[in-house]
């Protein structure tokens, strides 16, 4: 609950304007930054800022209504006291429209093209009121008249171009002029003649003519119709010829298979008659055993032998035989041959017709079938065309009839209309007049926008540096002074440490844990001229002894409200001190979460604490250890665990201090921050003392209550200010 006041009232504290100055002081180099910053931009935008040039011209715009309306009231012969009217007032807001329109400023991008190449509508119009339209004030009276004088003008950072576009405007407004005024006679009042009607109702009656011959046959242009129909008929014609040349192929093809399918169905027949009979098959035996006679005999005899005489008349009556053979098993079907290949090749005809054969032969017929039902089809389309073709030639006639008839009319009405409109013009004239009164001049400067951004950024720059860093110095609440971090705390101030050099630190523990220890130096006495500010450090040490003098501390743990506020680098630096006096210290990095120790110095962390105290093989404590002097080691943290809360938390970690304690002089204990984790919390338990580290510039009133409230009920030894510097300690806190 005092913890919560406590931050409750810093947070609070009410704003003294005696640190201003000191604030401004502190935060001088982010005033300056801002400063130039601002000053930069206001210079860029002087630099690249365009003056302004304006140029102007007058134009007069006068009503015609009164002269028209005088004018055709003498033509027409009207009394002349009809013409003294009573003009209305007019509105010229719809002129001042028109001579901003896009339509008007398009057509003088269009002439100054030639000039200005990129020159756009929008570069006229403008969204920052480049073109202007005033109306001049009027007579002022009673009866109080607007004015019938415009003033145009016209922005830009050219002179030469805004009096180049006014040109090119008062062009287009002339042209514009002209082309109203023609306008204007080629319209007015439709001039009713009384013939009109008649003529109107003579062209409706020749177009309903026409619109009910055409609804009557559903035709529209017979002669377009009769025509498409002409060539649908000469397409039809080359179809059927086409059609008709298919066919005919196609049929002699379907004729051939057709034989073909019945000659072999007859083949197959004969010789399965002949294969079943077994007389016939011993003749065509005997046959064949001749004709081999004849040919062994043929290669031995000549012609004229007997022998080769008489196997020939043999072979001869045995031919016989077997036709005889073959007509009384055949009869009528018998097959005239007389060579027993043929015959060997009928006996063995099988009795099944070929597939493929059977296949294509109704491929054919399917095709035969509906070429004939296309070329029927093709016929009928034939003869309906040729029945409505000689229907046209009655309706042709009858709409050459009707269809000059309606462009007789409308041509009629169309003159009569032409009339009417030319009268009507002579009798409506009116509109409005565009005259130029005074021509456009060279553009003048209006603006110095240069000096006016210089001027700013001279007199806004400081005023807008100091603001930022007043605001940011009272919002960010941070202690710079080492009086106000003792006042805070309510501690003892052990000591002001300037800010440390990592390579000092370096010089200041040259050797490395690998050397042996009897090749290393005695002390560090030799090297301690390396070591810059020094003495500081002696004194926090000293200041730590005569705390309980004469009992000293064995154990020593170093935290911080927060991280990155020097502990390691002050447990270092008090390890040296120490052993310049003939201590022997143990450095122990115990923040197992994020160990930084083995980083700074370049030791291996494989073996740290983490491993040693889960260690049950019952490990040499030394194996863990590495020294870096002969009077300092060092216990790394070791791999990062998964629980360091249950590591910490463990009776070992008390029993390996109080072991360290037993062995060495002085133990270190390099923790964790106190706020975020119970780590550091945890260990303070198992230590004699509590030195507490902050590093002034970065630690706030907010996070010193609470780190001090937290560690109030334990030995809490005093603080040490870190990165003190001569500015710093005049100072106070601030923002």
């Amino acid at each position: 609950m005092n913890q919560d006041k406590l931050v409750h009232h810093s947070s609070i504290k009410a704003i003294d304007v005696r640190r201003l100055p000191k604030i401004l002081l502190r935060r001088r180099f982010l005033c300056l930054g801002v400063s130039c910053i601002f000053m930069s931009i206001a210079g860029f935008l002087a630099v690249n800022t365009k003056p302004n040039y304006q140029s102007s011209m007058q134009i007069l715009v006068n009503s015609n209504l009164y002269e028209g309306g005088r004018l055709n009231n003498l033509q027409l012969g009207v009394n002349s006291e009809l013409t003294q009217l009573n003009l209305p007032v007019f509105d010229y807001s719809a002129q001042m429209k028109l001579m901003v329109s896009s339509k008007l400023i398009q057509k003088a991008v269009d002439i100054l093209h030639h000039d200005y190449p990129d020159i756009t509508v929008e570069d006229i119009q403008g969204n920052n009121n480049n073109l202007v339209v005033n109306q001049l004030a009027g007579r002022a009276g009673v009866n109080q008249v607007p004015s019938q004088v415009f003033e145009v003008s016209f922005n830009y950072d050219d002179p030469v171009k805004t009096q180049r576009v006014l040109q090119a405007l008062r062009k287009v407004y002339q042209d514009y002029n002209l082309e109203q005024q023609q306008e204007r006679l080629n319209k007015g009042l439709n001039f009713v003649s009384a013939r009109l009607p008649q003529i109107k109702q003579e062209v409706e009656q020749a177009e309903k003519n026409l619109a009910d011959f055409r609804r009557k046959h559903n035709i529209v242009d017979p002669e377009a119709q009769n025509k498409i129909f002409l060539e649908s008929l000469a397409n039809i014609e080359n179809q059927r010829e086409t059609t008709r040349a298919q066919l005919k192929d196609v049929q002699a093809r379907y004729n051939n298979l057709e034989e073909k399918i019945a000659a072999l169905s007859q083949k197959a027949q004969n010789a399965a008659i002949l294969n079943q009979s077994i007389r016939y098959q011993s003749l065509l035996n005997e046959v064949q055993k001749t004709e081999l006679a004849i040919a062994r005999e043929e290669m031995r005899y000549t012609e004229e032998s007997p022998i080769l005489e008489n196997l020939k008349q043999q072979y001869q009556s045995q031919q016989t035989l077997l036709q005889q053979k073959m007509k009384e098993l055949l009869g009528d079907k018998a097959i005239n041959t007389s060579n027993t290949q043929k015959l060997l090749l009928i006996q063995g005809q099988t009795t099944e017709v070929d597939p493929n054969l059977v296949q294509e032969f109704i491929q054919v017929e399917t095709i035969v079938k509906g070429l004939i039902a296309h070329e029927n089809s093709l016929s009928e389309s034939e003869k309906q065309l040729r029945s409505q073709l000689g229907k046209y030639p009655s309706l042709i006639a009858e709409y050459n009839r009707l269809l000059p008839a309606v462009e007789t009319q409308r041509k009629i009405l169309e003159q009569l209309l032409q009339t009417q409109h030319y009268l009507g013009l002579k009798i409506s004239q009116g509109g409005f007049d565009w005259q130029v009164l005074e021509e456009p001049a060279l553009g003048i400067s209006t603006s110095n926008r240069r000096s006016m951004f210089l001027l700013g950024g001279v007199v806004v720059s400081p005023i807008l540096g100091i603001a930022v860093a007043l605001t940011w110095g009272m919002f960010n609440y941070t202690i710079y002074s080492v009086k106000e971090l003792q006042k805070l705390t309510k501690l003892r101030l052990l000591g002001s440490v300037p800010k440390l050099a990592p390579r000092g630190l370096k010089k200041r523990l040259p050797m490395r844990f690998w050397q042996k220890r009897q090749n290393l130096a005695p002390s560090l006495v030799e090297t301690s001229t390396w070591l810059p500010c020094h003495e500081s450090l002696d004194i926090v040490y000293q200041n730590i002894q005569i705390f309980k003098h004469p009992h000293r501390f064995k154990s020593l743990m170093l935290t911080s409200a927060l991280s990155r506020e020097g502990k390691t680098t002050l447990a270092l630096g008090l390890a040296a001190s120490a052993a310049r006096m003939h201590r022997r210290i143990l450095l122990i990095d115990a923040n197992l979460r994020y160990p930084h120790l083995h980083k700074n110095l370049q030791l291996s962390n494989e073996w740290g604490l983490s491993l040693l105290l889960v260690d049950e093989a019952n490990t040499q404590v030394q194996d863990y250890i590495q020294p870096i002097h002969p009077s300092i080691d060092i216990l790394t943290a070791g791999p990062i665990p998964e629980d360091t809360i249950n590591l910490l938390s463990q009776q070992r970690m008390q029993e390996l201090i109080k072991s360290f304690e037993q062995t060495y002089d002085l133990v270190l204990i390099d923790a964790p921050p106190i706020l975020g984790t119970v780590d550091a919390r945890i260990l303070a338990s198992f230590c004699h003392g509590i030195v507490m580290v902050g590093r002034i510039g970065q630690i706030t009133p907010n996070e010193l209550t609470q780190t001090t409230e937290i560690l109030s009920n334990l030995n809490l030894v005093g603080i040490i200010a870190n990165d003190v510097t001569r500015e710093w300690e005049v100072g106070s806190v601030t923002s």
